[in-house]
């Protein structure tokens, strides 16, 4: 067997700096240290973190007042911030910056009048934190059928932005449906869709033909990970979504001569090897490592940290 292992693949710049941040921000202020919704959507990555004493929660009224709280890399909404300030909270914001780019797209929008079409899954972090900044002006859309049944006239004022960690093909067929409905739509001046989720992506779409079988790393609930599978699936593959190498199922591989190993934006490489050891040991297979495109990008650590440092 052999293994064609995906690059770029695991920790983007974002995941990176917020697991950083959370480093940071344990050996400045001790535990318990509260987190505001997973740090990122790892399974490993939050149980990890619990361990060493982080205490992960769903509503600020759980972090006792005067207690440091940390904002996940999928951001969060004003009323969030302004509830954390009631409680007289000491906030750290370990927000992805290409996320607070759709934060701030949203608020212009809404200030120039605009009906916000955004593009993504619903109940998901960052669509919740965004739909957040101008709730009144912004409607949600998963698929070109939701663009259809929108109740807006052909010569609405709209704009679209779009969910970070979405399928850049999915994305492209929504947004074509919402230029051919609204012909006068504005998007943001960039593609809002992460550098790190595009290039996980296009690593996948480039190499998947090589394959037999796909294996994701990362778990059930991060989106570009889901997205990486499903992308491998549209390309009549086999992929399986895994947390784990305790998840792999020896038959699976029957009669694959290769299988494509990569991560969501999430996932950590100790994971990645595992997998790779496992099939090495049980299929004798050979590791190829292919590097589709090239990540240079790093993010400061939030202001915070910076200055307490």
């Amino acid at each position: 067997m052999k293994i064609i292992l995906a690059n770029p693949r695991g920790f983007c710049a974002g995941v990176n700096m917020a697991i950083d941040s959370l480093e940071r921000a344990l050996q400045l202020f001790g535990t318990p240290l509260y987190v505001y919704h997973e740090i990122v959507h790892n399974l490993h990555v939050v149980e990890r973190f619990r361990q060493r004493g982080a205490v992960f929660v769903d509503s600020i009224g759980e972090v006792p007042h005067g207690a440091t709280v940390l904002y996940s890399a999928h951001g969060v909404a004003p009323a969030v911030r302004a509830a954390a300030a009631a409680r007289r909270l000491n906030a750290i914001d370990a927000t992805c910056p290409l996320v607070t780019k759709v934060h701030l797209e949203a608020v212009r929008f809404a200030k120039e009048g605009y009906t916000i079409l955004l593009i993504g899954h619903e109940g998901h972090d960052e669509v919740v934190g965004t739909v957040g900044e101008a709730p009144a002006n912004i409607i949600l859309v998963q698929d070109e059928h939701e663009v259809d049944a929108l109740d807006l006239p052909a010569n609405a004022k709209v704009a679209y932005l779009t969910q970070t960690t979405l399928s850049v093909d999915d994305a492209e067929v929504i947004i074509a449906a919402l230029r051919r409905r609204f012909p006068n739509i504005v998007g943001p001046s960039r593609d809002d869709i992460c550098y790190a989720t595009q290039n996980r992506q296009e690593a996948v779409k480039d190499l998947v033909p090589e394959a037999d079988v796909v294996l994701v790393l990362g778990s059930q609930n991060s989106s570009n990970s889901q997205r990486l599978a499903e992308l491998a699936r549209s390309c009549q593959k086999s992929a399986h979504l895994i947390d784990s190498v305790h998840e792999i199922r020896d038959e699976w591989f029957q009669g694959a001569d290769a299988v494509l190993i990569t991560a969501g934006a999430s996932a950590p490489e100790d994971v990645v090897q595992e997998c790779i050891a496992y099939l090495k040991s049980r299929f004798a297979a050979d590791v190829e490592s292919r590097t589709v495109r090239e990540e240079h990008v790093s993010f400061p650590l939030p202001r915070e940290l910076r200055v307490v440092g």
